[in-house]
């Protein structure tokens, strides 16, 4: 797929809509359009108290095979296409086939597609070089760190298309979103209603919350009952700041 070609459906309201929302939330709207495999299961942040929220480029990696390893890691490989491909607002995804024994980028090409407008990088494999990529204080969501490179198991094969990360399908285009528990993946063309809904369910659930701090059981407030929404519409109501 060309560049040209990718979806980018993040407007910054949209992205500034989903960077208040919990990748919970997101995950269990999804679930209830039956759309079950979105969470990133598995992968952790490289660090803490930080926010992703960005469109997803690809990059795939295939198992290493010596004969076709010279081929397809010369010159312009496909690593180091994508790399060079990263625009404003892009996440690095990788296909690594939940290989956790092998490097699937260090810290060099991480520094480049940070300075190329990347927010962000997703690996189901390895990280290198993982105190200076920390050191670069960007979100990063991996499965684990290792000190080989790729070429102890891996040959980079494609970008910019559709792969599998830590079990998801993600197209070019759809946007990631990760918090403390990890990332998930909207697809590209229900970015807008995920995320209105999810805005929707977590404000319910704010009217849950302070009722349960009160000291009310969650029964009716969690999810919201018919006859508990009247007197959370009158909260509602009450909370929305005046024009």
């Amino acid at each position: 797929m060309e560049p040209s070609d990718i979806p980018n459906v993040l407007t910054d309201e949209l992205r500034a809509t989903l960077s208040s929302l919990a990748v919970a939330t997101i995950t269990h709207q999804l679930q209830g359009r039956q759309i079950r495999n979105t969470f990133l299961s598995g992968l952790k942040p490289l660090l803490q108290n930080q926010r992703l929220v960005g469109r997803a480029r690809t990059l795939r990696y295939v198992a290493l095979r010596e004969d076709r390893l010279p081929d397809l890691s010369a010159g312009q490989n496909a690593q180091r296409r994508v790399v060079e491909a990263m625009s404003n607002g892009d996440v690095l995804v990788i296909e690594a086939r939940d290989v956790p024994d092998a490097g699937t980028v260090g810290d060099i090409y991480a520094m480049r597609a940070y300075h190329l407008g990347a927010i962000g990088i997703v690996t189901d494999g390895a990280l290198r070089d993982t105190g200076a990529i920390a050191e670069l204080g960007r979100p990063v969501y991996h499965r684990s760190s290792h000190g080989a490179t790729w070429g102890r198991q891996h040959m980079p094969f494609s970008h910019d298309e559709p792969i599998t990360c830590a079990g998801v399908f993600v197209e070019p285009g759809d946007i990631i979103v990760g918090d403390e528990d990890g990332a998930v993946v909207i697809p590209h063309a229900l970015a807008e209603e995920v995320a209105s809904d999810a805005a929707a369910q977590e404000h319910r659930e704010a009217f849950a919350i302070e009722r349960v701090r009160a000291g009310e059981s969650p029964r009716g407030l969690f999810p919201l009952s018919d006859e508990r929404r009247p007197e959370y519409e009158e909260w509602a109501r009450i909370q929305r700041p005046s024009s």
